[in-house]
């Protein structure tokens, strides 16, 4: 059998799940609610309820299926793992191979919106000389990659992983572009394949400041730089539950996650709540009510819950990551993340955008904006 073997994949579903998923919505025991029943506690019931009951009577998984199907879709196994991915080439031959990695809780349903207008800028009133051939890979652990067969999946395994996907489509130079987890996967390709990589893009995760910052460090940075320290404080504070449980109990997590649709959903759409912009406009104000949902089925009808978790897992906390990458740096920094370029470490940044907009799903929330900043990036990287 062919090593390097790809196969072309469409996402099938069996109407056997979708009837066991409706089974188990209309079975759901939802929890009292908590006094005041507000976002301070987690999910808020009433709100909780109103979701499943759009998730049970008006979600449509077909369509979503179909949506992203429209898009070629492969798999592939690395290193002792499948790999799912999709891989969109450009109508012009010449256009710079770009490969796109998402983070948790996210998939490669938040990247639908911006494949035409990387793929076929002048179909949505861009340049051609822009283009990109798209690649998207979903992590391993995530969605239909599946579970990993073994550990250490952290973010130069699968930085390798990618440069040997890339290398099995047959693209020599190439882009690299992601956030959250994503961003740490680019910055580590770079490191992994330095003569191949012509560029990094990302959105927000890097440069995150030390939360302990003395006055007399925060008294040097601007004022929006010590509001991204007290974000930081803020977070470690009252929200960084969820890394302290996937990072040290994933497998307990999992019998959750994988058992209850609704568990699943509040356990993503708590951190929807928390990192768009605003923080304080429901997720489904601000992000499509069907794209949330699309998004939350990925985990669910794959039964990745726990295995996303476990990769999670494998990635080292911010403190202790020093990006370190020689190829040229761009980054876009929406509102909603705490970036500071002092702390990019040793990341060869040439470009460094703060945005007074926009949250943690870039690719989601702002996608016109994400899609100009990265074809500027890349528009004096592609003769590289």
């Amino acid at each position: 059998m062919d090593p390097d073997r790809i196969e072309p994949f469409t996402i099938e579903i069996p109407d056997s799940d979708l009837v066991d998923l409706g089974d188990r919505l209309a079975r759901t025991r939802f929890p009292a609610p908590l006094p005041g029943d507000s976002w301070d506690t987690g999910v808020p019931v009433a709100y909780l309820r109103a979701l499943v009951e759009y998730w049970q009577h008006g979600y449509d998984w077909r369509l979503a299926e179909r949506a992203i199907n429209a898009w070629p879709q492969y798999l592939t196994n690395i290193d002792g793992t499948r790999i799912h991915f999709l891989h969109v080439p450009s109508p012009n031959a010449s256009a710079l191979p770009l490969v796109i990695t998402h983070g948790w809780p996210g998939s490669v349903a938040e990247f639908l919106d911006i494949i035409g207008p990387l793929a076929d800028p002048a179909s949505h009133g861009g340049d051609p000389a822009d283009a990109f051939h798209v690649v998207i890979p979903s992590l391993p652990g995530f969605g239909f990659s599946g579970p990993v067969p073994d550990s250490g999946w952290n973010a130069e395994r699968i930085a390798r992983t990618w440069a040997e996907l890339m290398r099995r489509l047959g693209y020599d130079h190439y882009g690299a572009q992601g956030g959250d987890i994503g961003a740490g996967v680019s910055v580590a390709l770079g490191g992994a394949a330095p003569g191949h990589v012509v560029g990094i893009h990302v959105n927000g995760s890097i440069g995150m400041p030390d939360p302990d910052a003395s006055e007399a460090e925060q008294a040097t940075m601007t004022d929006l730089e010590r509001r991204r320290v007290a974000s930081v404080q803020e977070f470690m504070r009252e929200q960084f539950g969820y890394v302290a449980i996937q990072s040290t109990r994933p497998q307990t997590l999992a019998a959750a996650l994988v058992d209850s649709p609704v568990g699943q959903l509040a356990w993503i759409v708590d951190k929807f709540r928390e990192w768009t912009y605003p923080r304080e406009a429901l997720p489904d104000a601000v992000i499509d009510r069907d794209r949330l949902l699309t998004n939350v089925m990925i985990y669910w009808l794959t039964g990745t819950g726990g295995s996303s978790a476990y990769v999670g897992y494998a990635q080292p906390p911010p403190e202790t990551h020093h990006e370190s990458s020689t190829v040229p740096t761009g980054v876009i920094m929406f509102d909603h993340d705490v970036g500071i370029r002092r702390y990019a470490g040793a990341a060869n940044i040439t470009t460094w955008t703060d945005i007074d907009r926009g949250g943690h799903f870039a690719a989601l929330e702002e996608p016109n904006l994400l899609v100009e900043h990265v074809r500027g990036f890349f528009r004096d990287l592609r003769s590289r």
